[in-house]
């Protein structure tokens, strides 16, 4: 039986955000969505590794690939593939994490989805567009401002993953938007460079939210991956 596929949500998003991939590759293998908990990477990771069943595939979406990889650091033997999708694994960057600050501030006087919408820029324009910024509105409102302020603050203090990234023994997928101003293309480079066997995906015309912005793209570069060979340990 093929290992099961563990999807990791970003930034207050919930299973919405892989519904595509979900539909596809839940035909070949179990899928299943593990939705952050807890208030650092850290504490998301250990309560993951909980859930895991022995072996399994990690796919994390921004934070949600920030506690994948936090995963890998602490039960690397549970984990037999990872695909990182606009995930920075490095520490947040000062400058960065006043921003942040500052759009926290914002949710806590009721702009919860003005911080939202500046967390998660659209690249795409037209119905797309509008579409996603009415799903990240309806997620908004099932997480709340309480999830919202939690992983944002988990951001701000995620760890720098770079030995994580070194240390990798498992094939990996680094799936990137060329028009992300979040995580541009350059951090993406450097990520697959420091990881010994990861294979870079670079995705024209997409910015941040690739899942939605590219749907078909990325869930035909997930099912390439999954076919992939196993490497011996």
């Amino acid at each position: 039986m093929n290992e099961p596929v563990v999807l990791i949500p970003g930034l207050l998003c919930d299973v919405r955000v892989f519904e595509h991939q979900i539909l596809h590759l839940s035909r070949h293998r179990p899928v299943t969505i593990a939705q952050p908990q807890g208030h650092t990477v850290e504490e998301m990771s250990a309560a993951l590794v909980l859930q895991l069943p022995p072996r399994a595939v990690l796919v994390g979406q921004g934070l949600g690939g920030d506690v994948a990889l936090d995963v890998l650091r602490r039960a690397s033997d549970r984990v037999s593939r990872i695909a990182l999708i606009s995930t920075d694994p490095l520490a947040e960057p000062a400058n960065v994490a006043a921003a942040r600050e500052a759009r926290m501030v914002a949710a806590r006087a009721g702009r919860l989805f003005q911080a939202v919408a500046e967390d998660y820029p659209v690249a795409d324009t037209g119905p797309r567009a509008e579409a996603i910024g009415a799903l990240l509105r309806e997620m908004a409102d099932h997480l709340g401002e309480g999830v919202y302020l939690a992983q944002s603050r988990a951001m701000q203090r995620r760890p720098d993953q770079q030995k994580t990234l070194r240390r990798a023994t498992v094939p990996a997928l680094i799936l990137g938007g060329v028009r992300d101003t979040l995580v541009p293309p350059r951090r993406h480079e450097l990520v697959a460079g420091l990881m010994p066997f990861a294979k870079l995906r670079m995705v024209e015309g997409a910015g941040h939210l690739l899942t939605l912005e590219a749907p078909e793209v990325v869930t035909a570069a997930l099912e390439e991956f999954l076919r992939g060979p196993m490497l011996l340990r």
